[in-house]
């Protein structure tokens, strides 16, 4: 298919289908009932995980799609995650788990870089893959991930690279050659340990700190804490326009700040705390001194407090009528039936007051998971409406809560330092370290309990590995395995020198390849070999007559001009300083001194002088050597296309610590 002719995705958007694998040939409308009491049971399943989770921008959401063109009806949505990637990839482990507890559904998920799951384990995809005939072909099904395959010689399941297949297509051969479609180990662990670490990723991604906060938003924070979300976005986002509402505020006053615990996921702290703002001096929010041990709880309160006032300075004031409970939304009896069947509950007596608190949760979350593209209603006016709902606030109260708050958490995490940068780099790359780029520290930490002579001669060791793994040699060797690498028109494939791969060697199958090549003795000539064998002969022939005719000649005399040409042009380039820059092999003169003085038949002096003279061969090693060095030096630790060269080859050198 052609890339005009696709549905572009919008940045920063998330897209998300799950498919039934084997329609059942039901009319539509049974289709959509069934479709739709299966948004209710996966909405229940990661209802306890989706509770506890802060999106940056939109949650995630699953609703019934009718069929349209040749896309069959599904369930599908999308995200928009912003600048917090780890939205996209939690939605990523959601689908993996809801195939897995559903094997009848077949997943897809896109972005607007395409196949982004591709793109996580581009070392290790088939060859004929590529965005052009990725279309439709990529899949998440009982939890693992399925590339519909290319036929080959080996097996005959699939579909050719230049076919773009439907989704009625690739759901049929999905079904019928499930094990046949499944990706390789290597894309399917790739993709594993993206997601290593979830769900508990969840609560370790979130940052709970301090902040001084109007008692308004402390008290709709307290009943929607995802709301934190919207307001930091509008903090940051912030225009002229939006500051003038902030001279005055008339919905949260500065004059009833608590101090309180806010939960921030870190992208959404590090939004909020690296800032620099001052607030308008008729807001009346005023800062302490930095010096001050509760500056930074009022700085990121005065920060948030703008943020909730430019949300509801864009909306109209709530109507005075309560809004229609969940319980009158028809979905909902559905949803809760879910919910206590997936044991959400846990086994607390309805109606006492852990039981309440979770149905006020699983209610929050059918509002906006569920009912809210329905309701229509801005960030804005959600406030407002919590604030209208709520019980008035008791100040006193509040400031007797301060006493009890829990301890924030560190946020040592913002600062990073060049060697965790390396370290980070390098488990994303997956690339082994040599035993030269070892971290120190982790080296300690292994030798810790052990005698001081075996420490000395593990230090000895790792000094002489390092030694070894910095070898200029390799950098030398590598290059030259770069240059005689064969590529395409696509691109250079890299000759990776260290691979941790096991070699198989089939004695059998080396020596019938060598008997194919060089001929071996039971083999029989046929009447075309033979055919073969003499136009071979009279070729060879005619290269012997074409020698010895006045051709040949020709061709050894235009060699010899060459030659000639090439000797005049070193003769003026030896004039020039272009000969300073390289690097020259010794000359050993020992035959000037010793033995022979000079060239026979010249004197001592012209000798001399005609051997200096004389062009010296470039030691090409040694100026490859030279340039890498002086490029990494000039990028001054940045990026620049010597380390990304020397990275891609899988050569690790030290930093420049020196002078020079």
């Amino acid at each position: 298919m052609d890339a005009l002719s696709r549905r572009e995705v919008q940045e920063d958007v998330v897209q998300y289908k799950l498919f039934l694998i084997q329609p059942d040939g039901s009319s539509s409308q049974t289709n959509e009932e069934h479709l739709t009491h299966l948004v209710e049971e996966i909405l229940a399943m990661v209802a306890p995980l989706l509770m506890q989770y802060i999106w940056q921008h939109q949650p995630f959401n699953l609703k019934y799609q009718p069929e349209k063109g040749d896309v069959p009806a599904h369930i599908g949505g999308s995200t928009q995650f912003g600048y917090n990637v780890e939205d996209e990839w939690f939605i990523v482990y959601l689908l993996q788990q809801i195939t897995k507890a559903f094997p009848q559904l077949a997943a897809r998920v896109e972005d607007n870089d395409g196949e982004f799951l591709l793109i996580e384990a581009a070392d290790y995809l088939p060859k004929w893959l590529n965005p052009e005939t990725s279309e439709n072909r990529v899949f998440l099904h009982r939890g693992e991930l399925h590339i519909l395959p290319c036929p080959s010689r080996s097996s005959t399941v699939g579909l050719s690279k230049d076919v773009v297949p439907t989704v009625e297509q690739a759901l049929a051969l999905l079904s019928t050659h499930t094990q046949a479609c499944r990706a390789s180990p290597k894309i399917c662990s790739a993709l594993r340990k993206r997601l290593e670490g979830y769900p508990e990723k969840i609560t370790a991604g979130l940052h709970r700190a301090h902040c001084f906060l109007p008692a308004g938003i402390a008290t709709v924070l307290a009943q929607r804490p995802d709301l934190v979300a919207p307001a930091v976005s509008a903090f940051y986002l912030r225009d002229p326009v939006d500051l003038q509402a902030c001279r005055s505020f008339k919905t949260f006053p500065p004059d009833t700040r608590v101090l309180t615990l806010v939960t921030f996921t870190r992208c959404l702290y590090a939004q909020l705390q690296q800032q620099q703002f001052t607030p308008d001096w008729r807001s009346g929010f005023t800062l302490p001194a930095r010096s001050h041990p509760q500056y930074r709880a009022y700085e990121l309160g005065m920060k948030l407090a703008h943020g909730f006032e430019i949300l509801c300075s864009k909306c109209r004031p709530p109507s005075s009528e309560p809004d229609a409970p969940v319980s009158c939304n028809p979905q909902w009896k559905g949803f809760l039936e879910s919910l206590k069947r997936n044991d959400y509950f846990r086994g607390e007596l309805e109606g006492s007051g852990c039981y309440r608190e979770l149905k006020t949760s699983a209610e929050n979350f059918f509002k906006q998971s569920v009912s809210s593209a329905s309701s229509g209603k801005s960030t804005g006016e959600e406030v407002l409406q919590l604030l209208q709902s709520c019980p008035p606030f008791n100040l006193e109260e509040l400031r007797r809560q301060e006493l009890q708050l829990p301890q924030e958490d560190s946020d040592s995490w913002l600062d990073i330092t060049a060697q965790d940068l390396e370290r980070m780099l390098e488990e994303r790359s997956g690339q082994s370290i040599g035993v030269g780029s070892q971290n120190p520290s982790s080296t300690k930490h292994t030798q810790r309990g052990r005698g001081a002579e075996e420490k000395r001669k593990e230090t000895e060791e790792d000094e002489e590995g390092e030694e070894a793994s910095y070898s200029l040699v390799a950098v030398t060797q590598g290059m030259k395995n770069f240059l005689n690498a064969v590529s395409s028109h696509e691109g250079a494939e890299l000759p990776w020198a260290h691979s941790n791969q096991p070699f198989s060697f089939d004695p059998d199958s080396m020596a019938n390849a060598l008997d194919r090549l060089l001929g071996s003795k039971e083999e029989e000539l046929d009447s075309d070999d033979l055919d073969d064998d003499d136009d071979e002969e009279e070729e060879e022939e005619e290269e012997e007559d074409s020698s010895s005719s006045p051709g040949g000649e020709k061709g050894a005399e235009t060699l010899d001009s060459l030659k000639r040409y090439m000797d005049q042009m070193d003769q003026e380039l030896m004039s020039t300083n272009v000969g300073q820059s390289f690097t020259q092999k010794k000359c050993d003169k020992e035959g000037l001194t010793n033995g022979s003085p000079h060239p026979a038949g010249l004197p001592r002096e012209e000798g001399v002088e005609e051997a200096e003279e004389e062009i010296q061969p470039l030691d090409v090693d040694l100026n490859l050597v030279t340039n890498l060095l002086e490029s990494l030096s000039s990028q001054a630790g940045l990026a620049g296309p010597a380390s990304n060269l020397l990275q891609s080859l899988g050569l690790h050198l030290p930093p420049n610590t020196g002078p020079s």
